[in-house]
Formats: C-alpha cells, sequence, structure tokens
C-alpha cells in the first residue's frame, strides 16, 4: 500500500531524493519490503512536492485576510543575465530577508486561493530563512508538485529534469491503487495546497460512508473539493479544513483583546498568519506551531478509526519546514542527523542511525528533533466548533 518520504534538512536535488540510497523510494515501487498485507508493488503513479519560497509585499505589512505575494526572483537575473536586463527588482531585499538561490520548478503550482497546472518550467527561487525584516520574514513556502500516473521507474523526468531542483523540503510517494480506486493523476499523493503537502499510505475500507460521516462530525462541507474519488484525496480535504479551523481558534486563543474591543499586538510579541497557508510566527515558537498538525491529525484518525477500526492510516504532512507523520498499521522509520531529517516508508540505506516507529505514533520531526508519542492523547479531544 504505497511508500512515501519525507525530507528536511540542506538544499538537496528533488530527483536525487527520489532515488537516494540502495533501496530508494524508486527501488521501492518494484521491490518493497514491508508491504504489510496490501499489494506487491507500487506501480499505479507517484508524485513529489517540494518548497518554492514568495515574499510578501515589502514595505508594508499585510493586511489582515490579505497575502499580497510575488515568486521569489531567480537569483541568477542578475547584470548581463536575461536580456542583458539588470538585477530581478527585490533580489537585494531577498538576500536581506534570507539567501536567494537560483532554481526551476516543473510541476503543478498550488497557491493559497487555488491550483493552477504548469506544463512548463517555471523561475523560482530557493531561500535560506535568515531574522527576516524588523523580525518577521516577508519570506514564505509554498508547495509546488511533480505527479504522473505511471511507473515511476518510466519517467525520464526523475532522473533528467527534478535533480535540477533543489529543495531544503521534500515529500514524496509511489502509489499501489486500492481495487476499485482510479489510476489517474489526480489521486497521487502529494496532495498540496498552499503551504501544505499530504500523503496517505494505506486504506480506508468503505471509505465513501466513513470518510463522509467523519466529515459530518467534524463539520467539513467541501469533501467536493476532492481531487479525486479516493479516500487519499477525501482523507486530506478533512485534514486540510481541520488545519484551518484549528488554526483559527488558537490564533483567537492567543490574541489579546483591548478595552474596545479590538485585537491587540500579542504581548508575548508571537503572532500566527493569518492562515496555515502562509503560516509564520514572529517568534521560534515551534512547539507551539507544531501543535495545531498533530491535534488534527489525531481528530481525523480517531474519527476513522471510530467507524473503521482497520483502517490503514499513515499520514505524512508537511508545511515546508516541520514533518508530521502517524503510524497506524503501516511501516515507518525516522533518519535524524544535526542538519537533516527523513521519515521514511522503509529506509533507504543501511545507516545504522534509521528508528523503526512503533504503530500507533504521532511522529513530529525537525532537523536534529524527533517526537514519538502515542496518537492516543492522554486527554480527549475534540473538534472545533
Amino acid at each position: 500500500m504505497c511508500r512515501h518520504l519525507g525530507y528536511l534538512g540542506p538544499p538537496a536535488p528533488v530527483g536525487e531524493l527520489l532515488t537516494r540510497g540502495g533501496h530508494s523510494l524508486r527501488t521501492q515501487s518494484w521491490q518493497p519490503r514491508e508491504m504489510r498485507g496490501g499489494g506487491t508493488i507500487n506501480a499505479d503513479g507517484f508524485g513529489v512536492a517540494w518548497w518554492v519560497p514568495v515574499v510578501e509585499s515589502l514595505g508594508s505589512e499585510p493586511t489582515r485576510g490579505t497575502h499580497a505575494r510575488v515568486p521569489v526572483p531567480d537569483a541568477g537575473r542578475t547584470a548581463g543575465g536575461v536580456g542583458g536586463a539588470g538585477k530581478a527588482p527585490g533580489t537585494d531585499e531577498m538576500r536581506r530577508a534570507g539567501e536567494v538561490r537560483g532554481v526551476h520548478e516543473v510541476g503543478e503550482v498550488r497557491g493559497a486561493g487555488g491550483v493552477g497546472g504548469l506544463d512548463e518550467a517555471r523561475g523560482a527561487g530557493e531561500v535560506r530563512m535568515a531574522g527576516g525584516i524588523g523580525g518577521r520574514s516577508p519570506v514564505t513556502l509554498v508547495a509546488s508538485r511533480y505527479r504522473n500516473p505511471a511507473p515511476i521507474w518510466t519517467d525520464p523526468a526523475v532522473d533528467e529534469v527534478l535533480p535540477q531542483l533543489r529543495s531544503t523540503a521534500v515529500v514524496a510517494a509511489v502509489r499501489s491503487a486500492t481495487v476499485g480506486m482510479p489510476v489517474e493523476r489526480s489521486a497521487c499523493a502529494p496532495f498540496t495546497r498552499g503551504r501544505w503537502a499530504f500523503s496517505h499510505n494505506g486504506v480506508v475500507q468503505d471509505w465513501q460512508r466513513v470518510l463522509t460521516e467523519v466529515a459530518a462530525e467534524l463539520g467539513v462541507t467541501t469533501l467536493l473539493a476532492a481531487e479525486s474519488q479516493t479516500d487519499a484525496a477525501l482523507l486530506w480535504v478533512i485534514l486540510h479544513d481541520l488545519l484551518e479551523k484549528l488554526a483559527e481558534a488558537a490564533e483567537y486563543d492567543r490574541m489579546p483583546i483591548e478595552p474596545d474591543g479590538g485585537a491587540a499586538p500579542a504581548a508575548n510579541g508571537y503572532a500566527i498568519a493569518e492562515t496555515p497557508e502562509s503560516w509564520t510566527l514572529i517568534a521560534d515558537d515551534w512547539p507551539e506551531r507544531a501543535a495545531v498538525p498533530g491535534r488534527a491529525l489525531r481528530l481525523l484518525v480517531s474519527a476513522v478509526l471510530a467507524r473503521a477500526p482497520h483502517a490503514r492510516l499513515n499520514l505524512l504532512l508537511s508545511d515546508g519546514e516541520t514533518l508530521w507523520a502517524t503510524t497506524v498499521y503501516h511501516s515507518l522509520s525516522a533518519l535524524v542527523t544535526d542538519t537533516s531529517v527523513a521519515l521514511s516508508s522503509e529506509p533507504y540505506d543501511d545507516d545504522p542511525r534509521w528508528q523503526a516507529i512503533a504503530d500507533g505514533q504521532l511522529v513530529t520531526a525537525r532537523p536534529g528533533h524527533l517526537s514519538v508519542v502515542p496518537l492516543a492523547s492522554a486527554e480527549s479531544e475534540r473538534a472545533p466548533s
């Protein structure tokens, strides 16, 4: 039942991460070692997401609910660059916010407001986040992706195009379609929106009934937004809705109220961005920020298992800065170093530092940090109203 991979660390070629190691994700597509009770190969398509930096309008704070963004200019467009034109507008500002390096993207880009399919390459940039301007970096990340319903080993882009892209974050998957579900590009993970990318390794039995009931319980009314008629696509719609609601609730809880009823600046200097698609904190408040996606995953898994106790729910989520994962039935391993972290259905090499994750766990990971806690929360979770 599928294999997936998440990576955070120094900039790496996107294609190389798909072929890294003697037991790479590509190798796992035809020679998986731990396909627990579902399928023998993963030949029903693949996909990979990486993160493209964008910048909010410089010189002014974005209006609440509005994110005026432009792509980070390609660092290669300096004097003597394209058409002999001068330096790309905004490059100096970008360098003050973070280091910009040239890169190109291929595939699909989903912005905060919708989806746009790309068949051609476009210029983007790679940003290493630094302090930002006035303590807040105007640069945020948006997930871009490439997908193909054919087996990964048949696509020359894996060796010829994707290695030209470099990213500090990647989520990738090879697919083994459940009988009765379509084999099509829109059914291939990762599913993306804004800065989020999501993959599901597993199956939800009687998924149409189960996930319709789960959506109703959690107040999700957007199931028609699913890209494909699959359990994974519906899981993503429900999860993304939860991310939005929980982020809104967290923002409300943290926002002091002035006597006139207006919102006051956060006394502790922290602020959550308006939506999960452009999540930004003024301070390095990672534990609190990481809690919202973790809670969303707990709620989703709990609601599904209450109706389909034999569901297999290995979920993988990233915002380009953190990885979250669940283990329900299928295998997952983690490789953590001081500078990088990888979560993979199966270890892609023989590095002795790989750690097998037990069943029934919620995983939160960043370079140098790995948190593994039981999915069964010590305190009951309630869906946001």
